[in-house]
């Protein structure tokens, strides 16, 4: 990409969408255009085809998704799929029709199955069931992979496909009812120790192993990527390493300051077990994460808390 290349970002308000645009701007892209769900509906095939047709985006960064953790997967399976598969299939076929350059996809680490081998390497894509919490999640995540690379081989399309870790960060959702496990911890101990609370219930053993990215890593290496990946194989992003839940809980409870007990409640699901990463392929291709678990929390805990007092 040019510095002033013409770059779509689809979902800047989201966590990937928003730490890609600052990425972008931070390295100087001056061309960089975006639409709001309120101007673009991208769900709307005819929308989303005519905005391609009149802007002429260059680049693409496809984050938009509708995204969310074990509880909202579970209650909107049919949201979760076919607001996905929309969204996917209305974007990479306009990107098509009006002659972008590149695009890059955005997966998740959920596309592979529940018991791949770890870590895991990006051969084991369709090789076993998928964890059935988030399957309709995941199967809309592997189309758009396939669709990407159906494109590269049908009309000789650059489409790429990174699949990130769990991630958290800067403009993350901390509703308790569709969030994901590291926000949604921070917003419970910090309302905890708000409310002089001396347990504090979470959801499962606490048994099970996570991988965290910080978002604003992703962003830096979908850059990367998008600068110097051309392969449809899809690209693992993540930190190599986890950490069981019961510990990210601890490490939360001493930054957020919360004193009081931690209760688990073993009759809510834990969901996968176990589920890291291989990222050796990105570190070969020269990229690698910058940001510790802690740090991460530490800025991700500092936004929630000014997020609350400006009343966003």
């Amino acid at each position: 990409m040019e510095l002033n290349s013409k770059i779509f970002v689809a979902g800047h308000k989201g966590l990937v969408g928003s730490a890609i645009l600052r990425r972008l701007t931070s390295e100087g892209y001056t061309n960089i255009i975006t639409a709001s769900r309120s101007k673009l509906d991208l769900i709307n095939q005819h929308d989303t085809l005519k905005y391609f047709e009149t802007n002429k985006p260059e680049y693409v960064f496809l984050s938009a998704a509708k995204v969310g953790g074990i509880h909202a997967n579970n209650s909107y399976p049919a949201q979760f799929i076919y607001q996905n598969v929309m969204i996917e299939s209305n974007i990479i076929h306009s990107a098509y029709l009006s002659g972008v350059k590149k695009l890059l996809f955005l997966g998740s680490s959920c596309i592979y199955p529940k018991f791949a081998d770890q870590p895991i390497e990006e051969s084991s894509l369709l090789t076993g069931e998928l964890e059935p919490t988030n399957e309709p999640y995941a199967i809309a995540k592997i189309l758009g992979i396939k669709m990407c690379q159906s494109y590269n081989r049908e009309y000789n399309a650059n489409y790429i496909s990174a699949m990130p870790t769990n991630l958290y960060g800067i403009n993350d959702n901390f509703d308790l009812n569709n969030s994901h496990v590291l926000p949604a911890l921070i917003r419970k101990f910090h309302e905890a120790k708000q409310n002089n609370e001396s347990s504090i219930s979470l959801w499962g053993t606490g048994k099970p192993f996570r991988e965290f990215l910080f978002v604003d890593d992703l962003a830096d290496a979908c850059v990367y990527l998008m600068n110097n990946y051309n392969d449809p194989e899809i690209v693992n992003v993540g930190t190599g390493s986890d950490i069981s839940i019961g510990d990210l809980a601890g490490i939360i409870k001493t930054i957020v300051g919360y004193r009081g007990n931690i209760q688990w409640d073993t009759s809510k699901p834990d969901g996968t077990f176990k589920k890291l990463l291989n990222t050796e392929k990105l570190i070969k291709l020269g990229w690698k994460y910058r940001t510790s678990l802690e740090d991460g929390i530490k800025i991700t805990y500092d936004w929630y808390k000014r997020s609350l007092e400006s009343g966003n």
